[in-house]
């Protein structure tokens, strides 16, 4: 199996995009990563997305996108696995690359999801659950994380507020990427004014959705020695209804992805720099740290309260403002987790740069944990 580099990264801001379409989203993006990497031509094309057929009535998003980047006759697919889409596209251009099937694949990331009524884009990011036992009983996706927020505050004795430096993490490091869609800090008192969306998740415990579209070139690594290498890639499902897990406090696709991660690189959680976690929602922050090794269980938040996860912390994460700040176009967003990567092991994150930073870890949730897929990044 042949190792992967990524040669070339693209991104567009996460903003409400009312003037362009998904289509010049993705194109914009995957220009971008071709024009970095100089690569004309790619052998296939992959394509996350979530909620197209839904909210833009687009599908076939992969011929859209390769028929107008010029790329005809060549292999062009979307993958869904709801917020895990992008994540599950990496994937797939690794498969591409490292089983000598491809030698130069495009992955792209693209959401268009703000012109549509509340009540509508809500629907469509519901269908991440259980159609059957979950949406038909009305509860919502942001209900769900509620519920599990709820039970890992009874269990571990923490307060709603324990929670509140996530945020002022999240919103700190955005402040310094040009491409967030939040870019202030926020305060305690800010936080603290936040409305309840579903007791006990604020509007500062839950990531806001936007337009926005990332992309990677990908290349074998013996033709790029310079270019930051994939050295472990894994994904793993749970149940897709919480009800059905053993433990709804447990992120066990989380654990499984990692430690086939850990195992593929050949390191340990403490020899990671950095991670670009999934913190859709605060508790969603607190589970991956623990169930990717980091924490013990009930520690992930007493890692925020110590100050752990910030900037010179012993784990930074969500080094650009995360889902929080950056914003959570769905089917963009593992893209956007794995371009932030690349630029700090590039040492290009301007204001944000970790210092020393040659490791770094990206995991990209599907759903409420059922789909999770966790990548490990390494400077040249």
């Amino acid at each position: 199996m042949r190792q992967v580099a990524i040669l070339g990264v693209g991104q567009v801001p996460v903003r409400e995009h009312w003037d362009t379409s998904i289509r010049q989203l993705a194109i914009d993006a995957a220009r971008a990563a071709m024009q970095d990497a100089g690569v004309e031509r790619v052998g296939s094309i992959y394509v996350g997305n979530m909620t197209s057929g839904n909210l833009n009535q687009q599908r076939q998003l992969g011929a859209l996108v390769a028929d107008f980047l010029g790329q005809w006759g060549v292999e062009a697919v979307k993958l869904e696995a709801a917020c895990g889409s992008a994540g599950s596209a990496m994937r797939q251009g690794i498969i591409a690359i490292s089983s000598g099937e491809m030698d130069a694949v495009l992955v792209i990331g693209v959401e268009k999801m703000t012109e549509t009524p509340g009540r509508t884009t809500t629907s469509a990011l519901a269908t991440a659950a259980d159609a059957d036992y979950e949406i038909e009983h009305g509860v919502s996706f942001v209900g769900l994380n509620a519920l599990i927020m709820r039970r890992y505050m009874h269990e571990y004795g923490y307060d709603r507020r324990d929670f509140a430096p996530f945020a002022f993490n999240a919103h700190a490091n955005g402040s310094k990427n040009p491409y967030a869609l939040f870019r202030q800090p926020i305060s305690q008192k800010i936080w603290d004014n936040g409305r309840i969306i579903a007791d006990p998740i604020s509007l500062f415990d839950a990531s806001p959705i936007g337009d926005g579209a990332a992309a990677l070139l990908l290349v074998p690594a013996e033709k790029a020695p310079e270019a930051v290498r994939v050295i472990g890639s894994a994904s793993a499902i749970d149940t897709l209804a919480i009800h059905d897990r053993e433990d709804i406090l447990r992120l066990q696709a989380a654990e499984k992805s990692a430690k086939a991660a850990y195992q593929q690189a050949g390191i340990g959680p403490d020899q990671v720099d950095f991670f670009e976690l999934h913190d859709a929602f605060s508790v969603m922050a607190a589970l991956s740290l623990e169930a990717c090794g980091f924490a013990l269980p009930g520690d992930g938040v007493k890692m925020a309260m110590d100050g752990d996860i910030f900037p010179g912390g012993t784990l930074p994460i969500c080094t650009l403002g995360g889902l929080k700040a950056r914003g959570h176009p769905v089917g963009a967003t593992g893209l956007y987790q794995l371009v932030e990567a690349t630029l700090q092991l590039r040492g290009e994150a301007g204001d944000a740069q970790i210092d020393g930073a040659r490791i770094g870890m990206t995991q990209n949730i599907g759903g409420s944990g059922a789909t999770i897929v966790t990548h490990l990044l390494q400077k040249p």
